[in-house]
């Protein structure tokens, strides 16, 4: 297993969160962070409360210009990139009668494609370092939710992007994985607009049950399985389901 101490990685999406969560574990055992949002308050505010190991970099995942400004203020703060955790994505929902075109390409562009024009951008820093490209997948492609097929369909585009990747990538030592979260307790559905926050609460408190461990997860454990996934120098093309039972469809028959 590799040491995460002077490790460079850039997470996207890390003002709050899962990225959040990631960047303070990796910063707190030696790395090197930079973390990427749109929202400048955010991000320099959690860059501001680990420290120096961590900088911060507003940008969009979405447009050229912020994806190379992002790889770029890494590889400087850092001296080299070890690892990329594409998190930046956004929750988008729609019944299948009601689907629009221009939902579902956004919902394609933020969650799966941006994330693959960053991996390339990557590529050539990450072959230097022998590192790893990690992916946040859902445990909606294990479990079918009603009205979540947009976001569900980008999470499955996103399992089958890392095996290919892995395969490609594998000569130049280049891992790339797969994280399926259950549900953690983050921003997402009230970022889409989809909640309130008191109604956020309400959903991850009911959620809870249809966990086989009898909970929802924290951040930290996720961000424990994305360390794995970036330490492990024999794993590769994985999809790591932390989910704390959610996918088993647990049953009170």
């Amino acid at each position: 297993m590799r040491d995460i101490k002077d490790m460079s990685v850039l997470i996207t999406g890390g003002g709050s969160g899962l990225g959040e969560g990631t960047a303070r574990l990796f910063a707190a055992r030696g790395a090197k962070v930079t973390i990427s949002g749109r929202r400048l308050d955010k991000i320099n505010a959690v860059a501001q409360s680990i420290g120096p190991q961590c900088q911060a970099v507003v940008g969009d995942v979405t447009v050229a210009a912020d994806r190379a400004a992002m790889v770029s203020a890494a590889v400087r703060h850092g001296g080299k990139l070890d690892a990329l955790v594409n998190n930046a994505g956004n929750m988008y929902r729609q019944a299948v009668a009601d689907y629009s075109e221009a939902v579902l390409q956004e919902a394609f562009n933020t969650n799966v494609i941006a994330g693959m024009m960053l991996s390339s951008l990557a590529v050539p820093h990450l072959a230097a370092t022998q590192g790893a490209i990690i992916f946040i997948g859902s445990i909606h492609t294990r479990r079918a939710y009603p009205g979540a097929s947009p976001y569900a369909t980008t999470k499955a585009a996103v399992e089958g992007l890392t095996r290919v990747m892995a395969a490609e990538l594998g000569p130049q030592q280049i891992r790339v994985g797969c994280i399926l979260p259950g549900a953690v307790a983050t921003e997402i559905n009230v970022r889409a607009g989809l909640l309130t926050p008191e109604q956020s609460a309400k959903r991850y408190k009911a959620l809870a049950a249809d966990h086989v461990l009898g909970r929802i997860g924290t951040d930290t454990e996720v961000a424990e399985a994305i360390e794995f996934l970036v330490r492990a120098e024999w794993v590769t093309g994985v999809g790591l389901e932390v989910d704390g039972g959610l996918g088993l469809g647990l049953s009170n028959f």
